[in-house]
């Protein structure tokens, strides 16, 4: 124990360091008080705690990023995500293409054209932490730039589409959105992770993030995902196959990207 608290006493955060690992605590109390904050306060509250739990989430990605970016290739970026983000959702909502005939209810707000505007901001929020999955996947790959480039925008779209494995089953059982038909995938059409796997793909590719991407903090962000959703999906909100397919997917990539980035500067 003295040990620990010599070393707590002598922790000292670089100045850059200090915002991120701000923001970072903001989020993960964020995440802890999900389900507390649904207990206490019913569903109402749902949307609420949701939405500053992708709010942190995203400014710890911006302030990660930040570290080695400069402010106008994470402004290029974030417009790129955040636009095709919403396009893409109000365009799916109003024909089905590419994800399937859904409707989102009036639960999130704001929204504009009819899509909440928390949905192209979780876009954002999950795509830098899919890149250092797949940054690290494809190391190997590392002496053969084009090869690497096509695997890196399929494994980013693989590694984010993972995601909602878990988050479309969870938010369609808290009403935030309806598919007309149902589908095979506890209730959610296979079309939808199509979509997502086109989006993101579209996404990476006109952003082409490189390697400079700050990975280790992204990977724990991914990690922590996972963690938060594996915990949460399938013990607290009662969908455990989803959680069980869920946390195989996101800890499969996660697991994988740690192996081949072993050793390797992030």
């Amino acid at each position: 124990m003295s040990l620990f608290a010599a070393r707590l006493r002598n922790f000292r955060l670089e100045r850059a360091d200090r915002l991120p690992f701000g923001l970072l605590i903001g989020w993960l109390l964020a995440m802890i008080s999900l389900p507390v904050s649904r207990w206490t306060f019913g569903e109402a509250a749902t949307s609420v705690a949701l939405s500053i739990g992708v709010i942190f989430q995203a400014a710890v990605g911006v302030a990660f990023l930040a570290q080695r970016w400069s402010t106008a290739r994470i402004a290029l970026t974030a417009l790129i995500v955040v636009v095709i983000g919403w396009a893409v959702e109000w365009i799916g909502h109003r024909t089905g293409f590419p994800f399937g005939v859904y409707s989102y209810t009036e639960r999130l707000q704001p929204q504009l054209g009819g899509v909440p505007l928390l949905i192209p901001l979780a876009w954002l929020m999950m795509l830098p932490p899919a890149w250092a999955v797949a940054f690290s996947l494809t190391q190997p790959l590392a002496a053969k730039p084009l090869l690497r480039r096509i695997a890196f925008i399929a494994a980013s779209a693989l590694a984010f589409t993972a995601w909602d494995l878990f988050l479309d089953p969870l938010l369609v059982s808290w009403d935030f959105w309806r598919w007309q038909d149902g589908g095979a995938y506890f209730g959610i059409p296979l079309s939808n992770y199509g979509g997502w796997l086109l989006t993101s793909a579209l996404m990476t590719a006109l952003t082409a993030p490189r390697a400079d991407l700050p990975r280790r903090p992204f990977l724990f962000l991914y990690g922590a995902t996972w963690f938060f959703m594996t915990g949460g999906v399938t013990l607290f909100w009662g969908l455990a196959g989803a959680g069980i397919v869920g946390s195989a997917a996101m800890g499969g990539f996660l697991a994988a990207a740690l192996w081949f980035g072993r050793g390797r500067e992030a």
